[in-house]
């Protein structure tokens, strides 16, 4: 076993408030309430120490795809986002074939009984033609409940989230079968009305998959899925904290409406992330990167992001102003509690699996720690 670490003289974010001059005690893979005399002691005076990012909706990075790539992509994918703070991550895939997604989940499944990754996200195909983004659209269908529960079944326990335009037929079904079976429905890629988006969260839906993109914009007359995604205190809204997917304003009026309570960051990333620009797939679909923005070669639609939650967090304190707690609810706390893992992860608290990120005075990342092991030191510079 590892010998105990004491981490100290950061500001340390915890449940109940950040503590200035803070220790942290690890103990083999998990945080412990104290240490003994003889334990190493980092210093980590001038920085801060908050959890592991948590990423409900990630697609890829490091050049390697979660929706198409083998488990070797995988890995490789999911060590890119560690570097970067991300300590727990769900694999989301994009619409494809039922066959070809059954099969992806079965091998994705393999992981995440690993503990490689922490489940499957089905983004896909049961989504609006109306609103389709970076998806095929001859591969989209009506949500049949019959083959959500395919879907459900090829992931051998281990789908967390999909993904449904609940206004279109066997929508709201398909959002009972779902929470049924203990997995998040999110209204997403949806042409659905105010009213629609109601019934479809009093059907058992709990998360909007990336507020804002993809969906009917706000109206003063026909308000649409955002004003009843947000209101509702049932719901968590997915952020894309990138500058491209959300104005600050956008960005801001979702956490005053939602509260830090219901707010999600995520990367909605795909392969670049973490890789450069250049000509990459999405499932099907072929996507040019540029200046970090990714899309479609045809039609040019955003196609995922090439966001890390690192950049999210960094941004979301320096340019959108948000208090730090606030951030860490967001990017750790809220996760993990939609995962149910929240008694494992998403907060600095003893028992807990030590999994943390360390930041400078100017909120970049300096350390990541996973388990216990320093993914990166930040004693190493």
């Amino acid at each position: 076993m590892a010998p105990t670490k004491v981490l100290a003289g950061a500001r340390v974010v915890l449940p109940t408030g950040t503590v200035d001059d803070g220790r942290v005690t690890v103990e083999g893979t998990r945080i412990a309430s104290t240490g003994p005399g003889n334990a190493e002691t980092v210093d980590l005076s001038g920085h801060w120490v908050v959890p592991g990012f948590v990423d409900l909706h990630n697609h890829g990075g490091g050049g390697a795809s979660f929706t198409g790539g083998t488990a070797e992509d995988v890995l490789k994918g999911v060590r890119t986002h560690r570097l970067h703070g991300t300590t727990t991550v769900v694999a989301s895939a994009v619409t494809g074939d039922l066959h070809f997604l059954a099969r992806q989940a079965g091998m994705l499944a393999e992981l995440a009984q690993q503990g490689d990754i922490a489940g499957i996200h089905f983004e896909g195909p049961f989504i609006s033609p109306c609103r389709k983004g970076a998806h095929d659209e001859g591969l989209l269908r009506d949500p049949d409940p019959a083959e959500v529960r395919k879907l459900i079944d090829a992931a051998h326990g281990q789908a967390r989230m999909m993904t449904l335009a609940t206004e279109l037929p066997g929508g709201l079904d398909s959002v009972r079968l779902l929470a049924e079976h203990g997995v998040i429905a999110a209204v997403g890629h949806t042409d659905a009305t105010y009213e629609q988006t109601l019934r479809a969260i009093d059907a058992g839906a709990t998360v909007a998959t990336h507020l804002f993109n993809a969906m009917p914009p706000l109206g003063h007359r026909a308000p649409g899925p955002i004003a009843a995604l947000l209101e509702d205190e049932r719901v968590t809204v997915e952020l894309i904290n990138d500058g491209t997917h959300l104005h600050p304003a956008a960005l801001r009026l979702a956490f005053h409406h939602a509260g830090a309570a219901r707010v999600a960051f995520v990367t909605d990333a795909m392969d670049a992330a973490g890789f450069g620009d250049g000509h990459y797939m999405l499932g099907p679909l072929e996507v040019e990167v540029a200046d970090g923005v990714a899309r479609l070669v045809e039609g040019g639609s955003i196609a995922g992001s090439t966001l890390t939650l690192d950049r999210a967090f960094q941004r979301a304190v320096t340019v959108d102003g948000l208090p730090v707690e606030d951030v860490v609810r967001a990017i750790s706390a809220n996760p993990a509690r939609l995962l149910g893992l929240d008694d494992r992860i998403g907060s600095l608290e003893p028992g807990k699996d030590a999994d943390l990120v360390v930041l400078d005075a100017d909120f970049a990342l300096k350390g990541v720690m996973r388990r216990g092991e320093w993914v990166i030191d930040p004693r190493l510079g």
